[in-house]
């Protein structure tokens, strides 16, 4: 791992939905913390995004196969508690 990879300082639990719920639990689906570690990691500028809801459209895994996602709200009020959230 690079020095320039940014560490976390605190991390909690997401207690009720919000769109950038929605975004984080999309990028823990594919196995990042978040957007910053993804944009390390694969060494990209831009996360795909749907430009109606701004929640992201697609992901590249570690294993390089893709992760699409919908337009509307996919992480569900039983999964909202899973989500982590990271302090940097």
């Amino acid at each position: 791992m690079a020095t320039s990879d940014v560490k976390p300082k605190s991390i909690s639990r997401a207690k009720k939905w919000s769109e950038e719920i929605e975004n984080l639990y999309r990028f823990q689906q594919a196995g990042y913390r978040d957007e910053i570690e993804y944009k390390q990691v694969k060494q990209v500028a831009m996360v795909d995004r749907w430009p109606e809801t701004g929640y992201v459209k697609k992901l590249q895994r570690r294993d390089n196969t893709f992760y699409y996602y919908n337009k509307q709200r996919e992480c569900e009020d039983k999964e909202v508690h899973k989500v982590k959230i990271y302090a940097y």
